[in-house]
């Protein structure tokens, strides 16, 4: 085996669920086209080899397949700090690396979505394989993206990384499954702030109705439902809301995708 697949470690948490992305990298000087909703901060990164095609299914965001979902392997798992008990899942970030001149590569940054969770080892300490343990900011990139700001053999880099608004192609996506009056609907593609806050569904003979977070961007209602087209008005964290009128036809089933409207980014 390749050493530059065992080199780094790292054990992140991944949640199976049950329809495109690629690298965004560019130089630190053209950077600021992408509008920027936070001022660079410290950090560190990893990276992980993924030794199975099934590593890109999963995930504490509940995204499922990356691949199908539009994230691809620009994706990023975050320390306890930064994961914020999922409400950060769909957020972008810009991550460049810093401070160290034998591994860096000079005046490139990638931009990645936030889709899993890097789970605390509270059996080591933070400078021996404790890199997710809180209060540390860590973030456990691809070696498809780490390696686009540094050399693979760095592992544990110092790194710089901002917030940014999301561009997405298309609309945002709704993925609706459940069983009898359980729903589950699955936010996916969301662009600008990227993260959701809340989120409400409708059908032609019901009022707006609240839906709860399950987990990660997964959000459910107890309601009936059936046989009536579907309405969603998502809400994100920066307060902005986007409401998209009868995104599911009346002959809708579970495990479809419907695509709604889009936030301006």
């Amino acid at each position: 085996m390749p050493l530059r697949i065992i080199h780094a470690v790292i054990v992140i948490y991944f949640a199976t669920t049950t329809t495109l992305a690629h690298f965004s990298s560019s130089s630190s000087s053209s950077s600021s086209s992408s509008p920027a909703l936070s001022e660079w901060k410290s950090a560190r990164a990893t990276y992980y080899a993924a030794l199975d095609p099934r590593d890109t299914v999963g995930g504490a965001c509940g995204y499922g397949d990356l691949v199908k979902k539009g994230y691809g392997q620009a994706t990023v798992g975050l320390s306890s700090v930064l994961f914020d008990k999922g409400q950060i899942c769909g957020a972008c970030f810009e991550l460049r690396c810093v401070d160290d001149l034998k591994y860096c590569i000079p005046g490139t940054s990638i931009i990645v979505t936030a889709t899993n969770f890097c789970a605390p080892n509270y059996g080591l300490i933070a400078d021996a394989g404790g890199h997710c343990n809180p209060p540390n900011r860590h973030f456990v990139l691809p070696i498809e993206a780490f390696e686009k700001i540094a050399i693979w053999k760095a592992s544990n880099m110092p790194v710089q990384y901002r917030r940014i608004k999301c561009r997405k192609e298309g609309g945002i996506r709704f993925t609706v499954d459940g069983s009898g009056f359980f729903y589950s609907v699955l936010i996916s593609n969301v662009a600008a702030a990227g993260d959701v806050m809340a989120v409400k569904i409708k059908g032609s003979k019901t009022g707006w109705l609240q839906m709860g977070r399950n987990w990660g961007q997964n959000w459910h209602i107890n309601a009936d439902l059936k046989n009536q087209p579907l309405s969603f008005e998502v809400t994100a964290s920066d307060g902005a809301t986007v409401t998209s009128y009868n995104v599911a036809p009346k002959d809708w089933n579970f495990g479809q995708t419907f695509e709604g409207k889009q936030f301006q980014s």
